[in-house]
């Protein structure tokens, strides 16, 4: 009897191995996007509205993220009684930040626009990633995660830890510009929930920059397929100087 349980653990420990060994990049994207609602049902997401907060230096900020599917993406924090805008379009990128100096509409570096742009996907950078000109492979695996590096025809190179039950995405790992310099960027994602349509997404996202700075967003609510002006992603101008009063 010894033997034969011994036997049945060792087959059941193979069939694990080869059905891990049998997985390719291209079939873990795939359950994947199963996982998360299905392709079908993440094309009929064309908007999501979103109220969060995010957490930073010990204080709790309200947010929004606003994206629309392949046009858009921008978010909105008020920290302290500033407004801090972070938006993407098509084209390119741009931000306000006035506590790093920046109280009007700046463009973004390249590095920056690069790092972000795939936000304006409402199914992110694996959803039809082929179409849009980027690679998947298949870089390691064990028991518990698979991990798929995405890289985009830019160049720019994200590293996706999958996990091997939920095949929900535990993080994303790249490099991000800081201070004039290229630091890790790391994105843990947990607490998913399914939104209308089916469409699952992470309520909590955990972001580290290279272990010098540390934020959190929590998702507060989600509204699908809301009608936005799509001119809200297009960089104003800037605040024309008040003029001097006359003499």
């Amino acid at each position: 009897m010894k033997n034969l349980l011994r036997g049945v653990v060792a087959f059941s420990v193979f069939m694990g191995s080869v059905a891990l060994s049998a997985q390719t990049a291209d079939e873990v994207v795939s359950k994947h996007l199963e996982a998360i609602g299905g392709k079908d049902s993440i094309a009929q997401v064309k908007s999501m509205s979103m109220d969060t907060s995010v957490q930073v230096m010990g204080n709790d900020a309200p947010s929004s993220i606003v994206v629309v599917d392949g046009v858009g993406y921008k978010s909105e924090t008020d920290f302290n009684g500033s407004k801090i805008i972070q938006c993407y379009n098509g084209k390119g990128g741009w931000t306000v930040n006035p506590m790093a100096g920046a109280a009007d509409p700046t463009p973004m570096s390249d590095d920056e626009y690069k790092l972000g742009k795939d936000q304006i996907y409402v199914g992110g950078a694996l959803y039809d990633y082929a179409a849009r000109g980027s690679k998947v492979e298949l870089v390691s695996k064990d028991a518990d995660t698979y991990k798929i590096k995405v890289t985009p025809k830019d160049g720019t190179e994200s590293v996706y830890t999958i996990d091997a039950k939920t095949y929900y995405v535990k993080s994303v790992a790249g490099k991000a510009p800081m201070q004039g310099q290229l630091v890790d960027l790391t994105t843990n994602f947990s607490d998913y929930r399914k939104t209308d349509g089916g469409f699952v997404i992470p309520y909590s996202m955990d972001i580290d920059f290279g272990g010098q700075f540390q934020l959190s967003i929590t998702v507060k609510k989600v509204e699908v397929n809301k009608t936005i002006d799509p001119a809200i992603f297009e960089m104003p101008k800037a605040a024309a100087p008040a003029s001097a009063p006359a003499k």
